[in-house]
């Protein structure tokens, strides 16, 4: 039996989701430069409310590994399909995408690689590296999947030292199994557990979720002291959108002010930085947090 509450009458996008796109001549030029880099990003493979926002300020999230992934979670819009051979100088061209991008925290994600013996772990490290070698002093901030919660994989991405380690919760326990193919709660609050214990002093570790479908508010709490009982520190809260039609549907649009009790509880709770708003996604407004330390390799 679904955990889903039974569909209904799809609820009203409320005003507070709406909003006029940002037009600028940086989008063109963010656009051109990642054609001609022939990079993947997120906010395009994942169809990103906010990329129109992003990229007309020169950022952008990239997204290593393909753009087809081996799972089909239902609420992500990332092609699942048979994924290609890795491309071995995709690290060097998000470097130097950086480097023209000006910028001075990245954020790298990656498709589910389930097909590769590391998860992809071993080219989220070369990628890691090239970036830092092409941008000394920049802050990189990794998204993983969860590596089926392998511990070399693990400590591959570890062992090129990112400053931030995130890693998406996504969903509360009751809801998981019908939002996430193959990813379990415990799972993704192992890796995290993991990165923590293992990491080099500096690493911050980052979890997020998304409200609307159909989680209570004690689950979303119970999800938060999960999150604080393997350390996590940063976190993001945010609007489920639905992509397409074929995608789970939103249950609840949650106000602005609900978020704000939400962010406030969190930081109650421990959490060093919280973002929670409806348009807040893992990597939005990512270099607002600023960490302290700086892991070395």
């Amino acid at each position: 039996m679904s955990n889903l509450p039974e569909a209904a009458s799809r609820p009203r996008i409320p005003p507070w989701l709406r909003f006029p796109l940002p037009t600028s001549s940086r989008f063109g030029r963010t656009h051109a430069l990642l054609d001609e880099l022939k990079l993947h990003t997120v906010c395009e493979s994942a169809k990103c409310p906010n990329h129109w926002e992003c990229w007309s300020k020169g950022t952008a999230t990239f997204m290593i590994g393909g753009d087809r992934c081996t799972r089909a979670c239902r609420f992500c819009a990332v092609t699942t399909a048979k994924p290609l051979p890795l491309e071995t100088d995709e690290p060097d061209r998000v470097a130097e995408a950086t480097h023209r991008m000006g910028l001075r925290h990245i954020v790298i994600t990656g498709v589910a690689r389930d097909d590769l013996a590391d998860g992809g772990a071993g080219h989220f490290r070369r990628t890691i590296e090239a970036v830092r070698a092409r941008n000394p002093g920049i802050i990189i901030e990794v998204l993983t999947p969860d590596f089926n919660d392998q511990d070399d994989a693990l400590g591959e991405v570890l062992a090129a030292a990112p400053h931030i380690f995130n890693h998406n919760l996504e969903t509360v326990r009751r809801l998981t199994p019908e939002v996430r193919h193959r990813a379990t709660y415990d799972r993704s609050l192992s890796v995290l557990r993991k990165a923590r214990a293992r990491s080099g002093k500096g690493l911050h570790t980052k979890s997020g979720l998304m409200l609307g479908l159909g989680e209570t508010e004690a689950e979303v709490f119970e999800a938060l002291g999960d999150l604080r009982s393997v350390r996590c520190d940063i976190l993001t809260l945010g609007q489920y959108l639905q992509p397409t039609l074929h995608h789970l549907p939103v249950r609840a649009y949650v106000s602005p002010e609900q978020f704000g009790a939400y962010g406030a509880r969190a930081r109650e709770m421990g959490f060093a930085h919280v973002a929670s708003a409806p348009m807040v996604r893992s990597s939005y407004h990512a270099d607002q947090f600023h960490p302290p330390e700086s892991p070395q390799p």
